[in-house]
């Protein structure tokens, strides 16, 4: 018998909240500053006291424009802000200042991969410039809820894309290409534990031959790229049981319990009309000249796809290695700076995902407190390159005296400790015979076609000359002799 849950699609689309990392509220001078103790980044304008106005912070739009362009969205030149009009304990003003009809980005899309690895286009609705709410708290006291409204005012930007994602995987894929953007661009910090970038997914399911899609329920309170994952799969089976036991789904707002991985109801889902959006009438419309643009996109960074696209084209870098170095911005930025004084790209990424990282996870640091500077790896690299030392001697010796003091030059450690590879063909052929005279019996059966028996003598020439033997000109005068015998 067919799987029941093979006959359906899901039809996910998801609403990303990020939270800016400006100093100061979306249209007023208060400060931004997470942790800080209850209602003290407060003032008459964020509790919406009668007769204040609010005023437009530059920083908010720009931040938009950068994340538009990061994700190939059009810039709207025309921007007017509205009111969305409901009332919530949290919500001093009883309105949010956001934009309706005129978001400020649209039209974009973020490639990503699908479920088995190949390229998918999400498409992006649009990206609006908004306010948030303050902070209700219901576990401060058993009988009461207490309210911070330092998170009232602080600027949001929301990017909602098109129901164009199958899966919580691919949901999972473009949650993770998001919050690499946001970092690498620098408008927001993408700590969702912390609330600074939140996710709303709406969920429906359908019969695959169907026409139409079926009604959404939109999944609130998720705390991680892996909750959204674990919430749109349960809502995926819950809907199909509900339609297979011959019930209904209505277009409900949930709530995602983290604990048992189920979701609950919150309350039926309001239509867009029970907001009453009206225009902002306090503030101006914002014009937006196509110089203003330019300028932002000159200035963009690299992003995380176009630098993993370039390791893995260019450079020959595997997939895993080109993602896992531009995972964060810190690592592509020293990998880049690595780039820029060595030629050899495999060698750098070696070391990166080799060495470096083993260090940055055994003192569980980030890159950026990691002690050795790019340019001194791309030097250890480059001597190694020459021939005047091997990677042995650099990994196993002058990598940990590096560690030690990090403003020593790799040469200065070599030439101080004589790690300098010795490619004196007298020295080596010393070395060469000494080896060859403590294994006769291997000599014999190498002469008898055992040419594996190569690996045995270099050994023991490495030991004797203390890893110093040039490999290559061992390798060399080794097989000359050893024929020669």
């Amino acid at each position: 018998m067919e799987n029941v849950y093979q006959k359906y699609q899901a039809v996910i689309g998801l609403e990303v909240h990020a939270q800016l990392s400006t100093n100061s509220k979306a249209y007023c001078g208060d400060a931004v500053e997470y942790g800080a103790l209850p209602n003290t980044q407060i003032s008459a304008i964020s509790l919406g006291h009668p007769g204040t106005l609010p005023k437009t912070n530059k920083k908010v739009v720009e931040f938009a424009v950068k994340l538009g362009l990061a994700l190939n969205c059009k810039i709207r030149r025309e921007n007017e802000y509205a009111r969305k009009n409901y009332f919530y304990a949290d919500l001093p003003k009883g309105y949010q200042i956001t934009q309706d009809k005129t978001p400020i980005c649209y039209e974009g899309y973020l490639d990503i991969k699908d479920d088995k690895g190949n390229d998918k286009r999400i498409r992006i609705t649009r990206i609006h410039m908004e306010e948030d709410a303050g902070k209700s708290m219901h576990d401060q006291s058993p009988e009461h809820t207490f309210i911070d409204l330092n998170r009232a005012g602080v600027p949001l930007l929301e990017i909602v894309t098109e129901p164009d994602i199958r899966t919580s995987t691919e949901a999972y894929n473009y949650l993770t290409e998001i919050r690499k953007i946001v970092r690498y661009i620098e408008v927001c910090d993408g700590n969702m534990e912390e609330g600074s970038m939140r996710c709303d997914a709406n969920v429906s399911v359908m019969l695959k031959d169907a026409k139409e899609f079926g009604n959404r329920c939109e999944v609130k309170n998720m705390n991680s790229i892996r909750n959204v994952q674990r919430a749109i799969d349960f809502e995926i089976k819950r809907q199909i049981d509900e339609i297979e036991n011959g019930g209904y789904i209505s277009q409900d707002t949930r709530s995602f319990d983290a604990n048992n991985g189920t979701t609950f109801l919150l309350r039926s889902k309001e239509q867009a009309n029970d907001y009453r959006y009206f225009p902002e009438p306090d503030l101006q419309p914002v014009l937006i000249e196509e110089s203003y643009v330019n300028e932002i996109k000159n200035n963009l960074p690299p992003l995380p796809q176009q630098l993993a696209k370039k390791y893995i084209h260019q450079l020959g870098l595997s997939a895993y290695d080109a993602n896992v170095i531009t995972e964060n911005k810190a690592m592509a930025l020293y990998f880049e700076e690595l780039l820029n004084h060595t030629n050899n790209s495999k060698a750098a990424a070696n070391w990166l995902m080799g060495q470096i990282k083993s260090v940055l996870n055994e003192e569980a640091i980030e890159i950026e407190n990691f002690k050795i500077k790019a340019t001194s790896i791309a030097e250890l690299i480059n001597f190694i390159d020459t021939g005047k030392i091997s990677h042995n001697i650099a990994a196993q010796k002058i990598f940990p005296e590096m560690l030690k003091n990090p403003e020593l030059k790799p040469q200065e450690i070599a030439e101080k400790n004589a790690w300098v590879v010795d490619n004196n063909q007298d020295n080596l052929i010393d070395f060469i015979n000494e080896a060859i005279a403590k294994y006769p019996e291997k000599v014999a059966e190498y002469k008898a076609g055992k040419k594996g028996l190569l690996g045995l003598f270099m050994g023991e020439v490495m030991k004797l000359s203390k890893g110093k033997a040039d490999p290559k000109v061992t390798t060399v005068l080794l097989t000359e002799i050893l024929e020669k015998n």
